[in-house]
């Protein structure tokens, strides 16, 4: 599931699927519709998204850099990110049930002058601009000047979800095969808190040379301070004007750190949590990442160094060397796809035990110069589909490493139709 627009698209129809979900329910971050709405959304918005799929994106949209580079998906609040919704949910509604009536949220409470003033005072001398210095909100965004050229800056507060995605995956750096970066940490502080302060772009493919340093705080009693400045005047369309964001990574710790947002803390909603209605859909059980890349590894041909791995739930992939240079290997396996077999494999190959394989080999979509994208994509009569690829790079925005992928299109296919896969359908 890519790094750069494909996941800005599925990032906003997500955030956007699981907050019509929530409306008419008093609850702050809809996690009570997890087990439900939830489940049901992953799907149809996977299946819109089936395109993509193939090179690995859409998984490491929700799961690598969801806190990174998507923002909080599931807090439902769209100041703190810029996303819009999409434009359409896609999410089913839960089943028939006597609801309480419905309960709008409350109104953010926080005075962006009281963030402003914060900003301002921990950051060094210089002069901003920031538009809505007289509204409400849970963010402040603005441009900054030190004579040394105009910089995009804004910082969000929020409370922190109970589980890693909204949490502790915020503070955790991304993996750099998909997310490239100049620099990251990640540490523990004394009274606990923890921080991340990453020296990244606005595209991870660095089709344009946007830099995007960025300072995530997760405080011990579960709020969350995210700063972010650029190297231009917005973050998005508008012309370089100096080397480097204005502060540095030290300084961007010094903000986030500061003892100003303390007692705006106080003042953030605090989500309620209410049980799962009855007659939701329960979630099913999540697909073991680690037990996925290890079949990957037991499957790949002989003569292959691993170099590195990851990846997360359904998703998994290995860097590899047979001695020419580095190839990416991933793999996605999903359940529930019948009903875009058609789509997706028009033209397939139907075996005798009535699975359907597809084979393809494209140019790759993430930047990299030179990049070959090889592709095995099985589906079995239930549902259950096995996409396997191979990239002639180590990293998809990089170039290549090598003429062609370290795996032959056969050894994919031999890999995608291997009956290991079948426990986890």
């Amino acid at each position: 599931m890519p790094l750069n627009e494909g996941h800005d698209g599925f990032a906003e129809e997500l955030g956007e699927a699981l907050r019509r979900t929530g409306d008419g329910f008093a609850t702050e971050d809809g996690r009570e519709l997890v087990a439900g709405g939830l489940t049901r959304g992953r799907r149809r918005l996977r299946r819109r998204r089936a395109a993509t799929v193939t090179g690995g994106v859409l998984a490491f949209a929700v799961v690598g850099v969801g806190g990174i580079y998507g923002g909080n998906l599931l807090a439902g609040d769209e100041g703190a990110t810029g996303a819009k919704g999409g434009k359409d949910s896609s999410v089913a509604a839960p089943k028939e049930t006597t609801p309480p009536p419905p309960t709008k949220r409350p109104a953010p409470t926080l005075e962006v002058k009281d963030l402003a003033a914060v900003l301002k005072a921990n950051t060094p001398a210089g002069t901003w601009t920031i538009p809505d210095e007289d509204g409400q909100g849970e963010y402040v965004s603005g441009v900054y000047q030190d004579g040394r050229g105009e910089a995009a800056v804004s910082v969000s507060l929020s409370r922190a979800d109970e589980t890693e995605e909204g949490g502790a995956g915020r503070v955790e750096c991304p993996d750099e095969t998909f997310v490239p970066h100049d620099g990251c940490t990640s540490e523990k502080l004394p009274n606990g808190d923890r921080l991340m302060v990453l020296q990244g772009y606005e595209y991870p493919d660095k089709r344009v040379e946007t830099k995007n340093w960025r300072a995530v705080l997760l405080t011990r009693d579960g709020f969350l301070v995210d700063a972010s400045e650029y190297n231009a005047p917005t973050e998005k369309d508008s012309a370089i004007s100096r080397p480097n964001p204005p502060f540095s990574p030290a300084q961007l710790k010094a903000l986030v750190t500061a003892e100003g947002w303390r007692p705006l803390f106080k003042q953030l909603i605090v989500p309620q949590k209410k049980p799962v209605l009855p007659g939701m859909d329960t979630a099913p059980p999540e697909v073991d990442g680690e037990a996925v890349r290890a079949t990957l590894r037991s499957l790949l041909p002989k003569g292959l160094t691993v170099t590195s791995q990851g990846g997360e739930g359904e998703f998994a992939y290995v860097v590899v060397d047979d001695g020419k240079g580095k190839s990416l290997v991933q793999i996605n396996v999903q359940k529930d796809m019948s009903d875009v077999a058609g789509e997706l494999f028009a033209g397939a190959t139907k075996l005798p035990d009535g699975r359907m394989v597809k084979v393809t080999e494209q140019p790759g979509e993430k930047g990299g110069a030179g990049v070959v994208w090889w592709t095995a994509d099985m589906i079995l009569p239930s549902g259950f589909r096995v996409v396997v690829s191979a990239f002639n790079t180590g990293a998809q925005h990089q170039d290549a490493t090598r003429a062609k992928p370290a795996l032959t299109t056969d050894q994919l296919k031999a890999i995608a139709l291997d009956d290991k896969w079948l426990k986890f359908s």
